[in-house]
């Protein structure tokens, strides 16, 4: 066997470490989104629905035992195509799911985190994941016109009566964080996040004392400073930039929960390689400091 075929057998997730997810799941520290799986524009079926079953499924050979999706991937395709993949699941395998959000068309998103919305997106996405409890239930955003209140409750009446297991949220301010704690343990935030990106590292912040694990979208940091950073650290390990970009992130906080997305087994088996990339002191204090360059 050759050192290329022993070093892709030998990836695995469970490098990045874990974490815990309010005591009650654990999973791997670097986990799965499944928005890209989906028809361009996040809209409609793949165009090869094969090879995003086959992405789904070398996933979890790979060791990622938490998937990250929601209702308006598609809408609805990515949880189809999960379910396809992978039910009967894994014992340990994770499928966390979101709702709030409607999907008129390609690109486009429309707000809905009504009670009676988010009860018929909870009901659906069970059938789709052919699940009889959703693992993890995340408010996509919160509603403008809707209080945030009682989208919460929703799903805190949700999670009583045995259909949510844990309940996160997404795209939130510490304010919502902490208002939505009032009414239900949260026990994980998505937002938008990277080395490059750093808009919300005050919810990192937050999220780390707390024991909230942070999901964070949009991984790879955008600029002409960060990609010649990035170039450089990656060129010295002889591994992409992305991979850095995941290295940073998963040294920047314990509870920090990567969920890159990707079509294609060759990006999936790289992001799952940053996983075990070690990044020295001074590379990710380069990076960290990269946000203040930027700016």
């Amino acid at each position: 066997m050759n050192d290329k075929m022993e070093n892709t057998r030998s990836l695995s997730a469970a490098s990045s470490g874990t974490i815990s997810l309010d005591g009650e799941l654990t999973v791997n520290r670097l986990g799965f989104g499944a928005m890209r799986i989906t028809g361009d524009g996040i809209w409609g079926p793949p165009k090869d629905p094969a090879a995003a079953i086959a992405v789904l499924r070398r996933a979890v050979e790979l060791g990622v035992n938490f998937v990250d999706t929601a209702d308006s991937y598609g809408p609805n395709v990515s949880e189809e195509l999960i379910a396809e993949a992978l039910a009967p699941y894994p014992k340990d395998l994770v499928i966390a799911t979101k709702g709030g959000w409607n999907r008129p068309g390609p690109n486009q998103w429309t707000h809905d985190a009504s009670p009676a919305h988010l009860r018929k997106a909870v009901e659906g996405s069970l059938k789709r994941l052919r699940l009889d409890r959703i693992d993890l239930y995340q408010l996509h955003v919160p509603d403008p016109i809707v209080p945030l209140d009682a989208s919460v409750e929703t799903l805190a009446n949700m999670q009583s009566e045995g259909k949510i297991r844990l309940v996160g949220l997404s795209n939130v301010t510490v304010e919502h964080i902490e208002r939505a704690r009032k009414i239900v343990p949260i026990v994980s935030v998505q937002n938008r996040y990277s080395f490059a990106d750093r808009e919300w590292d005050h919810v990192v912040d937050y999220c780390e004392p707390n024991g909230i694990a942070f999901l964070p979208w949009f991984p790879l940091g955008a600029g002409s400073v960060a990609g010649r950073l990035l170039e450089r650290i990656a060129k010295a390990h002889q591994v992409k930039p992305i991979q850095v970009a995941l290295a940073w992130l998963l040294k920047r906080s314990p509870v920090m929960l990567p969920i890159p997305g990707t079509t294609s087994i060759v990006h999936l088996e790289e992001n799952v390689q940053a996983a075990s990339l070690q990044l020295a002191d001074e590379e990710y204090l380069e990076l960290t400091g990269i946000a203040e360059l930027a700016s």
